[in-house]
């Protein structure tokens, strides 16, 4: 199928991290010591990452590159920690996977290992290129934003489409999965009939190596007599990687025709909309390869007065200008694609041809991933607040929300039950009385600390402040950093029920605070820059007859779309502009 193994292996990858940080799961939950180091936030988080970066390195076997494609586009919050920790993972990554291939030489294990630590070596070729190959250069680029940008578009829609079909059930997940493997595989069977056979000689191959029987290789016989073969059903017949190696090949100028390579990059086209959203574990890195791949070729032939680089480095140029145009990342596809080939002279102008594709991409849509992250309702921030977030206020954001839900310092225990199961928040303020008709903000208390007062049943019978020594006895910093669970799972008495909780040891009494008046964009770079998941809102002018507290905003709150929803005279003239 039509399918990348990069998001798999990010999905393993970030599962066996975040499972790693817990110590595993139920009767198989590890008791290290150690482990104790990942029960908060933001180390649980630097382990995801350093998982999903793993994964980008297991599929392309690119340690640099599975970096920083972590760096690019994996982390909202990055810091120079971070840096190494991910590289001291990609390079166990790529230490275990050479041992595995030095082990499995010769087919020892299968396809395992098959292509070496280079993938798509094209390294055996002297790259020359002069002021006159700028221009079909900059085409190919120009070209790969465009298509790539069309691409996400029609992506869009086919994953909104498919999200409806999959809301269904199991059954029209299972009849949408065997529909599309069923037009794949017509599909890669029935095309390479349209095209005829070339002969081994027209493309320059050795008698021994044309028809290609029995293993990888660039020529299928298919329906051809000997002596032939079928180059669109080289490529269709073949995995992806080796379809992949076979177009990115150097010295083959004359090995696919023109007519196939459209064939080749319309059906791909079809099937790459069509597979990507079904219930199967799938990446787009390989797909949108292999597309772009094709249409470097296709705009190498279609410029041949032109060309004077490979064909088949013209195929490379095509693959990143169409990823750049796609997924919009830079540094990170620069580097993986330099350690895809191992040919540093193509260094120069990947970075032309990708810096060209992402500038014409950005000019129709947001990148793929952004359109993805935006249909899953993720709440993922922008490196940038949009420009009409200064003209509001967060104090008026909030008044937009429902009422902040608020604890008191000592609260009755079926009022904590009865917050938790009502609500789905994460943090709550916290709010003192030090004398009446006096209220002033305390701190924030997290769900977590709540639930772990609720299991260990640190209940006082009467109304009353307890010491900083107490909670010590009870309470360790790893217990109290253990996943919230479900409130229902407590059986609480109707006596437990009617006691109290003190809050004070349990509360951050240094939360982070903006007054009401600041704009919404710099509460977004603040949300991203100190790596925050609440911001507490006070009021501009304290009194006696004012609430210490305006509301609470978090990530959610945050998103584009959830803030027009919250205003709908704004997005309704952004509509109108």
């Amino acid at each position: 199928m039509d399918l990348g193994k990069e998001g798999p292996l990010v999905h393993i990858g970030a599962c066996l991290a975040n499972l790693l940080s817990q110590g595993g799961e139920g009767r198989w939950r590890l008791r290290w010591r150690w482990l104790r180091f990942f029960n908060n936030d933001r180390d649980r988080r630097d382990l995801i990452t350093c998982g999903a970066s793993s994964g980008v390195c297991a599929a392309f076997r690119a340690p640099v590159g599975g970096v920083l494609f972590a760096l690019e586009e994996v982390a909202t919050w990055w810091r120079s920690a971070l840096l190494w920790r991910t590289f001291f993972s990609t390079a166990t990554v790529v230490v275990v996977l050479r041992g595995f291939i030095e082990v499995c030489r010769n087919g020892r294990c299968g396809m395992f290992g098959e292509g070496g630590l280079i993938l798509f070596d094209v390294s055996g070729v002297t790259v020359r290129y002069h002021a006159g190959d700028l221009l079909p250069v900059t085409l190919v680029g120009v070209l790969g934003g465009l298509f790539g940008a069309l691409y996400n578009h029609v992506l869009h829609q086919v994953l909104r489409l498919y999200n409806l079909i999959n809301a269904r059930g199991r059954l029209a997940k299972l009849a949408l999965a065997l529909a599309v493997s069923v037009l794949t595989s017509a599909g890669l069977y029935l095309l390479p009939f349209a095209v005829p056979c070339t002969p081994c000689s027209a493309a320059g191959a050795a008698a021994a190596s044309c028809p290609t029987v029995g293993k990888s290789g660039n020529f299928k016989q298919f329906n051809c007599p000997d002596g032939f073969y079928n180059d669109l059903a080289s490529l269709l017949h073949a995995t992806n990687t080796d379809a992949t190696r076979n177009i990115f090949s150097t010295g083959t100028a004359g090995e696919f025709r023109l007519d196939s390579l459209l064939i080749f990059f319309a059906i791909y086209c079809v099937l790459g909309l069509l597979t990507f959203g079904i219930a199967v574990p799938s990446g787009l890195f390989l797909p949108i390869i292999l597309m772009g791949s094709a249409y470097g070729r296709i705009a190498a032939l279609v410029l041949a007065r032109f060309v004077r680089i490979d064909h088949g480095l013209y195929a490379v140029l095509g693959a990143a200008a169409l990823m750049s145009g796609s997924m919009r990342m830079t540094v990170s596809l620069c580097v993986i694609f330099l350690e895809l080939t191992n040919n540093l002279l193509l260094l120069p102008i990947t970075m032309f041809v990708l810096l060209i594709a992402k500038t014409v991409g950005d000019a129709f849509n947001p990148s793929i991933y952004e359109i993805i992250l935006d249909l899953k309702g993720l709440p993922f921030l922008e490196p940038k607040p949009e420009t009409w977030m200064k003209d509001i206020a967060v104090g008026e954001l909030a008044a937009a929300k429902p009422r902040a839900v608020t604890l008191q310092v000592v609260e009755r225990v079926s009022t904590v039950v009865e917050v938790l199961r009502s609500t789905p928040h994460n943090g709550f303020p916290v709010l003192d009385r030090p004398r009446p008709g006096v209220s002033e903000l305390h701190g924030l208390v997290l769900r977590s600390h709540l639930m772990a007062v609720l299991r260990k049943r640190w209940f006082l019978p009467e109304r009353r402040r307890t010491e900083e020594w107490e909670a010590r006895e009870k309470f360790s910093s790893t217990g109290l950093a253990e996943k919230a669970g479900s409130v229902d799972e407590l059986q609480l008495s109707p006596e437990e029920l009617d006691m109290y909780i003190d809050l004070h040891p349990f509360t951050n009494t240094t939360p982070y605070t903006v007054v009401e008046t600041m704009s919404v964009a710099k509460a977004v770079v603040l949300f991203r820059t100190c790596a925050l998941r609440h911001m507490l809102i006070i009021p501009k002018f304290q009194g006696l007859e004012i609430s210490p507290i305006v509301g609470i905003l978090t990530r959610q709150d945050l998103r584009a779309h959830n803030i027009l929803g919250a205003f709908p005279l704004l997005a309704n003239k952004r509509k109108v502009h």
